[in-house]
């Protein structure tokens, strides 16, 4: 089909496809150049992995090097977007909760790092006067980042699209599922676009648009479990809650030599947890309720049953880590998105005008801003 035959509503400077986070932060990156970007999304809302998480935007823990100074980055973007946007921010910190001395060891030399700048290692006894609802029975330390934030982001989410619309004139067709890309050719199932450039964020499409491209990086799929649960009348957390599982999963701590003895003791006392790569977060909601989570499980597909087990599991840690009087299950779900072994985020150019951007970490929300700017800084 010949240029002109493209109706002119479908020519833009730049078109992104997918409308989850790492979409959404390409749309953005256009619009603030003064680009005409659309946004195509095969559903008719985002449901994917960017509504399924705990909307924590974390840099402490994050890999040392260019994974840390993303997440700095996009942490900086979320705080200057989310008032523009109308987001709320839900909660600010992270409070990290060694129960085992172990865990405690590895705190103290994540305190050398110059990743830890704006940290303190707390007392149990510090700990527990700043955040009472910290179960102190067995606390060895506590490391307090003050700089995280979490957002809703099943809100956050579509609040974010629907101000890049209302804003800066980003133009979203939803229920467009694309293709074919060859650009400056763009055909989805309904229409025709003609693009200057086009970004394919399709998150845990593997099997799809340009799926040659992802075969040399080892990808695979990770599917989580979470849980909402109510806690009793009251409960508040001071910021978001991990624990010695985490130290051995975040690579910003399980990377330093001290890991490994807490690893070690981990796999004699919480090989199960391990083996479903379990480790504890806790977020609280406007509302009071607490998201809690997560597992991740491996494989080229994976099936769409959630396990109990693996759900009481996470529940176990959440009982562990606070005092909890009452915790009613709310909602269960599962997620699922790319990962790999090699690379946290990958940004592969298959010709000069087209970029096909995902994160491979898990770790979307909290980095997704700072790398489309660098795709947008490489790109020229």
């Amino acid at each position: 089909m010949q240029q002109q035959t493209i109706p002119q509503d479908n020519h833009c400077d730049l078109l992104v496809v997918g409308a989850g986070i790492v979409g959404l932060a390409h749309a953005w990156q256009g619009a603030k150049r003064g680009l005409r970007v659309i946004v195509l999304e095969r559903d008719a809302a985002c449901v994917g992995a960017s509504i399924r998480n705990f909307g924590f935007v974390t840099v402490t823990g994050q890999k040392a090097g260019a994974s840390w100074a993303r997440a700095a980055r996009s942490r900086e973007v979320w705080a200057e977007l989310a008032p523009r946007a109308g987001i709320a921010i839900e909660q600010r910190g992270l409070w990290v909760a060694a129960r085992r001395p172990e865990a405690a060891a590895v705190l103290e030399a994540f305190m050398a790092t110059e990743m830890a700048a704006d940290c303190s290692l707390l007392t149990p006894t510090e700990a527990q006067a700043r955040h009472p609802a910290l179960r102190g029975e067995d606390l060895s330390a506590v490391l307090l980042s003050p700089g995280e934030l979490r957002v809703e982001s099943r809100d956050a989410i579509p609040r974010l699209a629907a101000w890049l619309a209302e804003a800066h004139g980003v133009d979203f067709r939803f229920g467009e599922a694309v293709l074919a890309v060859e650009a400056p050719r763009v055909l989805s199932a309904r229409a025709e676009y003609r693009a200057e450039r086009v970004v394919v964020c399709g998150g845990a499409e593997l099997n799809g648009l340009f799926a040659p491209l992802w075969a040399p990086h080892g990808l695979h799929l990770c599917q989580l479990q979470m849980l909402r649960v109510r806690p009793q009348p009251g409960f508040r957390l001071a910021g978001a809650v991990m624990g010695d599982l985490s130290l051995v999963r975040y690579e910003g701590y399980a990377a330093l030599p001290e890991a490994q003895a807490l690893r070690a003791r981990l796999r004699a006392e919480e090989g199960e947890s391990l083996d479903h790569g379990i480790h504890l977060i806790v977020v609280q909601s406007a509302d009071g309720s607490l998201v809690v989570g997560d597992s991740h499980h491996y494989g080229p597909v994976l099936p769409p049953f959630a396990s109990e087990a693996v759900d009481a599991l996470i529940l176990r840690h959440l009982r562990e880590a606070l005092h909890l009087e009452h915790c009613e299950v709310l909602e269960r779900w599962v997620g699922t998105y790319p990962s790999s072994p090699q690379v946290p985020c990958l940004a592969l150019a298959p010709d000069a005008a087209t970029r096909v951007v995902t994160v491979t970490s898990g770790t979307g929300a909290s980095t997704a801003f700072g790398l489309a700017e660098e795709v947008f800084a490489a790109w020229g």
